[in-house]
C-alpha cells in the first residue's frame, strides 16, 4: 500500500515484477509473475473535480464514477456513459479504474476510444502533462498516470460500438466529435488500440454519398487486422456503419 506517489514510483522502477495494480481486473487475466503489487488507493486519486476549464479525473476513479458523473454526461452528451455501459456489469465497473483502462493502451478499450474523442491530457508523475493523442504512441514505461484532464471546448460527441454479445469485448469501437466546424473520428478495437483521424473535407450537404466518401477516407488512413471477433474486411464494413450512425447523431436537430 503506497504511502506516497514518490514511494509508488520508486517501487515501480524495480523491475518488471513490480506493478501498479489499478483495479486489478484486466491485470489478473494475465499470467505474469508479480513480486510487488503497488496499491494507490489511499492517495486520494479517486476524485473527479470540475472547474471552469474541464474535468480532472484521478487515476483511481472507477468506470462507474465516470458513467454516473452528471457534469461529464451533460458536457459530452453521455459520451462516457454510453462508452462504458457494455463493460461486463455494474460490479465490474465499480472496480475497474480509469487509469488502468488508459495507461496500458489496450486495443479493446471503449474507455480509450471515448477519451480520445475529447481534448484530453494525461498527467504523468514524472513526465508531467501530455496530450492523450501523443501518449498513445509513446512506449510503455514505469511512470505513473496520476490524473486525466478533459477540457471543455463545446464539442458535440457521439459513441457507437459493436459486440457479438452484450458484455463481450468489442469487435469495433467508434467515437466522433464535431468541433470548430470539423469532424474528429476515433476508431478502436480494429483490433489495434484506438486512433484519431481528423478530416475537414466533409461537404456541408451531408448526403449519403458525402458520408460514405468521408468514411472511406477515414478507413484508408488506419490499419485493420483480423482476430476471433472479426476479419479485417468485416471491421472495415462495420466502420462505415458506425461512422454513419455517429454523424447522424451529431448533425440531428
Amino acid at each position: 500500500m503506497a504511502e506516497s506517489l514518490e514511494q509508488a514510483w520508486e517501487l515501480n522502477q524495480k523491475g518488471r515484477n513490480n506493478v501498479i495494480i489499478g483495479g486489478n481486473l484486466w491485470l489478473k487475466m494475465g499470467n505474469r509473475n508479480i513480486l510487488n503489487a503497488i496499491d494507490l488507493s489511499t492517495l486520494g486519486l479517486d476524485r473527479i473535480e470540475e472547474d471552469e476549464g474541464g474535468f480532472r479525473i484521478g487515476c483511481m476513479a472507477t468506470l462507474r464514477d465516470i458513467e454516473m458523473h452528471e457534469g461529464l454526461n451533460k458536457e459530452f452528451q453521455n459520451l462516457f456513459k454510453e462508452a462504458v455501459r457494455h463493460i461486463v456489469g455494474v460490479q465490474f465497473r465499480n472496480c475497474a479504474t480509469v487509469g488502468g483502462s488508459i495507461f496500458p493502451k489496450l486495443g479493446f478499450s471503449d474507455v480509450l476510444t471515448a477519451f480520445l474523442a475529447c481534448d484530453t491530457q494525461v498527467i504523468l508523475y514524472k513526465k508531467g502533462e501530455v496530450s492523450l493523442r501523443e501518449f498513445i504512441y509513446m512506449p510503455l514505461d514505469n511512470d505513473i498516470l496520476t490524473h486525466i484532464y478533459v477540457k471543455k471546448d463545446g464539442r458535440k460527441t457521439a459513441y457507437e460500438s459493436f459486440r457479438m454479445t452484450e458484455t463481450d469485448f468489442p469487435t469495433l469501437t467508434c467515437a466522433m466529435a464535431m468541433v470548430d466546424g470539423r469532424f474528429e473520428t476515433v476508431l478502436g478495437a480494429r483490433p489495434k488500440h484506438a486512433e484519431v483521424v481528423i478530416d475537414e473535407e466533409l461537404a456541408d450537404s451531408l448526403s449519403k454519398e458525402d458520408v460514405a466518401s468521408y468514411a472511406k477516407r477515414v478507413i484508408d488512413k488506419l490499419q485493420y487486422g483480423s482476430n476471433i471477433r472479426g476479419s479485417k474486411q468485416y471491421r472495415k464494413q462495420l466502420s462505415k456503419v458506425l461512422i454513419s450512425r455517429c454523424i447522424s447523431r451529431l448533425t440531428e436537430e
